[in-house]
This record gives structure tokens, sequence and C-alpha cells, in this order.
């Protein structure tokens, strides 16, 4: 079948342009991705599977013949309703998949995380993310790659209010974020999407953690 991608979260800001970046590629013969709902495309190279991360961990097969596996998930606390159910797509989710991946032998699994993660944080959002990178890198897949980037720009299916203000803000601002202010600009999703792939391509072994000024560096290289 030759090399597979899998992609959790593609409906998502970052998930859908990595879905894109793959298609557009060589690199990878087929595309799958996990989703709760269509994606509304067609591709001669995207698998699409309708699934319920609920009962995830019942289905160790989708993880077989995987090469590299790009998780976009992620939600905000307001949207998920509780603490808990944030921490369900946050954490459980991720570290249910990164469980499987190993299992099934994939070779690299590269996760979105935050700015600021850090699971000893008092902020809930910041300690769980911190929280989901240790768990996903103790699993013993060969290659970790976490992503940290700052606000990310782009257009949601779902507006938050505070996100686009925040956003407005930023890009307006943008020409103050340099030096050892960089670290804090705002990052369009495409960006993030870009490093995503381009490293996954280099395919460094270990774990590795990519905060928001190397994001950007990274993923604006064509």
């Amino acid at each position: 079948m030759g090399f597979q991608a899998m992609v959790l979260g593609a409906t998502g800001l970052v998930g859908g342009f990595v879905v894109k970046e793959l298609l557009n590629r060589a690199d990878y013969d087929v595309v799958k991705v996990l989703v709760r709902r269509p994606l509304g495309i067609q591709h001669p190279k995207l698998k699409e599977i309708l699934v319920d991360w609920d009962t995830l961990d019942q289905h160790q097969e989708l993880f077989e013949d995987v090469l590299d596996v790009f998780c976009c998930l992620g939600t905000t606390i307001k949207k998920a309703g509780s603490q808990e159910q944030f921490r369900k797509v946050d954490f459980e989710y991720p570290l249910v998949a990164a469980q499987l991946a190993h299992k099934a032998g994939v070779r690299q699994f590269l996760c979105i995380s935050a700015m600021g993660a850090d699971p000893s944080s008092r902020l809930f959002y910041n300690r769980t993310k911190g929280e989901v990178e240790n768990a996903i890198s103790r699993e013993g897949i060969p290659a970790v790659h976490l992503f940290r980037p700052s606000l990310l720009l782009g257009d949601r299916k779902e507006k938050r209010l505070g996100e686009g203000i925040s956003a407005r803000l930023m890009t307006t601002l943008d020409f103050l974020f340099r030096g050892k202010a960089a670290k804090y600009r705002a990052i369009p999703a495409e960006v993030v999407a870009h490093a995503m792939v381009s490293i996954a391509l280099a395919g460094p072994l270990g774990v590795h953690i990519y905060p928001n000024d190397v994001i950007h560096a990274v993923g604006l290289v064509q």
C-alpha cells in the first residue's frame, strides 16, 4: 500500500492544513484521516475513516501500516463544556492514539501542544498539555515531535470571540514581536502544518520539542 500518514483532528484548523499538505506531496501514498464527520473533500490518496474517539482503543487495526501519525486534536474548556471533557480530548485521546501507534510500529508521532505546556503549571490548560507531552514521550515511539505554537491564526469553522480579538491585535502588533519576543508571535495555522510535515520528512529520531519561534522558522521554509 506504500507509505501511509495518519491525521487525527483533520477537521480542525491545523489538521485541515496538514491534510492538504500531505495530499499535495509525493512522499506519502496514502493519507488516512480519522474523523467524526466527513471532511467533504475527494482525493485519490485520501482514506477517510469515521470513528468514535471514546472507543478508539478498540481499533488497533487502524494504525497498522501507518508510518507517521500527525495528532492535531484539541479543544477549549469553553467548547468542551468542562475540564473533564477538555482533558478527554486533549489528554486521553492523544495518549490512546500514541499507545496504539507504538503497538503498530509507527515511526513518528507528531503532536500539537501549546506554548506554556508544563506538567507542574498551576493553570489547568498548561498542566494538561505538559502532562500529555510527558505521557506520549514515554510510550517508546522512535520519534516524537511536540509543537508548542502561540496563538493560531486562520479561519476557524467555529468562532472564538476572545481568540478572534487577540488574533487581530497580535497581527497588528506583529512588528513588535522580534528578538526575545519572537516566541510569543501569533502564528498562521498553515505555517504550523508546513513545519510539522517538513520535520516528519526530515525524520530525526528521539523526543523533540519545538517552541513557537522555531515553528515559525521551519514553517516558512519552502
